[in-house]
């Protein structure tokens, strides 16, 4: 049986044992993001990626009905802040529609080294919503960071693609779903978000369905629509399982593993190789978003949500 975390501090050993499970699941975690992301990419040439993204909230929804089993349990869907759950639905949907669009067009490791700029986002916006004001310091790192974003975009020049404004409001969506999270936290359990969450996203796509809708033609499409949802859903249950064994700053530093998974995937499914540009730029967002992490005491939100 898992110790809590209060008591892990009183027996290292055990401590370093969880340390390590965490960090094996939040890299499973990334993973398994990977996989839905390229299964999403190769899905595009086939569909429209709205559908592909409604279709991965209703499995995801079946898939969460199935081992959370609300319907036995109905006090699952009980929330204390319906507002709030709402706005996290519709900024995990945004994230989902705008990042499975952009990486139709783009390259999975341009996409995701654009991504990473929630942690900027988060430290931006806290200030505002959150009343988590950053320091000067902060603001000069951050705007360091949002650079690495103009390395890999290069505005202006004929390798700029409409796509990436795409994946930049991926990664805005993501920004307010994170800090929306924070709040909702406090007053709803994670059963309970994960619940709402899948439904409210296949409620917020379905109305769009008739305009997009195209019949999948095979088994196999049926098949990898199904994984989305799996892969979804398995990748936040393990979020959820390593956050439980691990604080979020030990963990943080882990989530960037995602880039080099996507730079696998995207050599070895459509031969895409990153170009110097796009490393350095993903280099630059990383390093502001460590860097922010170490300064601050409540660290900025770095998971990368699909």
């Amino acid at each position: 049986m898992a110790l809590p975390l209060d008591r892990l501090s009183q027996d290292p050993a055990s401590a370093r044992r969880m340390r390590f499970a965490a960090i094996a699941l939040i890299i499973g975690a990334m993973a398994l993001f990977t996989v839905l992301d390229t299964t999403a990419k190769y899905l595009s040439a086939y569909e429209n990626p709205l559908q592909i993204a409604w279709l991965r909230y209703l499995f995801h929804a079946l898939f969460a009905g199935l081992i959370l089993n609300p319907w036995t349990a109905p006090g699952i869907w009980r929330t204390k802040k319906p507002g709030l759950q709402f706005l996290r639905s519709v900024m995990l949907a945004g994230t989902t529609v705008f990042n499975f669009t952009a990486v139709s067009y783009i390259q999975l490791d341009q996409a995701v080294a654009i991504a990473f700029t929630t942690p900027l986002l988060v430290a931006v916006l806290a200030g505002p919503i959150l009343g988590e004001w950053t320091s000067r310091r902060n603001l000069v790192v951050i705007l360091i960071g949002f650079s690495g974003v103009l390395f890999v975009t290069r505005p202006g020049l004929d390798s700029f693609h409409w796509a990436f404004l795409l994946a930049l409001a991926n990664a805005v969506c993501m920004s307010i779903y994170s800090i929306a999270t924070r709040f909702v936290s406090a007053y709803d359990s994670a059963r309970t978000s994960i619940s709402i969450t899948s439904l409210f996203g296949v409620a917020v796509l379905t109305p769009i369905m008739p305009f997009v809708w195209d019949w999948p033609e095979s088994a196999f499409i049926w098949g990898l629509h199904i994984a989305t949802g799996a892969l979804g859903g398995l990748g936040h249950f393990l979020l959820i399982l390593a956050h439980a064994r691990a604080p979020a700053p030990v963990l943080a530093p882990f989530v960037y593993v995602e880039l080099l998974f996507m730079i696998l995937a995207g050599w070895l499914i459509f031969a895409d190789v990153p170009d110097a540009w796009t490393l350095v730029g993903a280099g630059i967002v990383i390093l502001a978003g460590l860097y922010l992490l170490l300064r601050e005491r409540t660290p900025p939100v770095v998971d990368i949500v699909e």
